[in-house]
């Protein structure tokens, strides 16, 4: 492999998290050298309409974001971007990693930061799910509830004290929530009387297809052929590593927690030292690009002390 230049910090992954760090760490000026490795491929938030809650950025697209990133941080000169994805991340000989890129490249970094994200595993066989997700389907209320209210949701859920949430904790977006969950779901009769009694209801079946207009919902189909008049689906999918964390877990014995995520310490900092991560794969309930663009500037404040200690 060609080798690259050596750095202060290769930073694997470039959303919120990863280009934040990259600000940070390139203002303290030549004191840091930076490596952001970004892939080429299509990033995790691609389907978004919009970027929301970030002061100054409100409605702005995720390409939109990274471009503006971009161009702030080719102002200072200072930072470097590879248009690549790293492959793996090996301890070098003498301290630091080697980080190989699929471009054929490595680097040597004193310490690395992932900020990759993670993998939405969307549910296999439903028909439209790809088309609606991140428009019509939401994971995330606080993101896109205001571009989805006012209309007729369902909170897709298959735990009962979640699914009984469908009642009351949407209101601000919807009144009229229902929960889907699949057949057979613990305590459905109980979860059905409470979310009736206030105003909602339980509907059990498989969802096999979402009816929609260019990804605008507006029917979901259950396998025993029923209806639902259904704008918006409240439906948080299973999430998974990347293949590079996987491979550092057995690799380098990078610690998951019994979540999946990966666990960091106050200063970001993982269970191998040097290496830290920022951002949605460390945490299910903190995502959204204002928690992992303040995650990476958190972990660019511990990397920067670390090395001038």
């Amino acid at each position: 492999m060609e080798p690259l230049a050596q750095y202060d910090t290769v930073i694997v992954g470039g959303g919120p998290a990863g280009l934040t760090a990259a600000l940070a760490l390139t203002r303290y000026r030549h004191r840091h050298r930076t490596l952001v490795a970004q892939s080429p491929d299509r990033p995790r938030n691609h389907a978004s309409r919009g970027v929301h809650g970030m002061i100054g950025l409100e409605g702005a697209t995720p390409a939109e974001v990274r471009a503006r990133a971009w161009a702030e941080l080719d102002a200072y000169g200072l930072a470097e971007r590879r248009d690549a994805a790293a492959e793996d991340v090996t301890c070098a000989e003498g301290g630091g990693f080697h980080v190989a890129l699929d471009d054929g490249t490595t680097a040597w970094a004193r310490t690395v930061l992932l900020a990759t994200g993670v993998v939405d595993v969307h549910p296999v066989g439903v028909e439209g799910f790809a088309e609606c997700w991140g428009r019509t389907v939401i994971h995330c209320p606080f993101c896109v509830g205001w571009e989805n209210a006012d209309r007729t949701w369902a909170l897709v859920a298959d735990d009962p004290d979640y699914a009984a949430t469908a009642a009351r904790a949407f209101s601000a977006w919807s009144a009229d929530v229902i929960a889907i969950a699949p057949p057979g779901m613990d305590r459905a009769a109980e979860t059905r009387r409470a979310l009736q009694a206030a105003g909602s209801d339980l509907v059990e079946g498989e969802i096999v297809r979402l009816h929609h207009r260019e990804g605008e919902l507006h029917t979901v189909e259950l396998a025993d052929g029923t209806l639902l008049a259904r704008r918006t689906l409240l439906w948080s999918p299973r999430q998974q590593q990347v293949p590079l964390v996987d491979r550092l877990t057995t690799a380098l014995g990078l610690a998951l927690g019994e979540d999946g995520f990966v666990i960091v310490g106050p200063d970001r900092q993982t269970t191998v030292p040097g290496l830290y991560a920022a951002g949605d794969l460390t945490t299910q309930w903190e995502q959204g690009a204002m928690s992992a663009a303040g995650a990476g500037a958190a972990a660019a404040d511990a990397i920067h002390f670390a090395h001038h200690r």
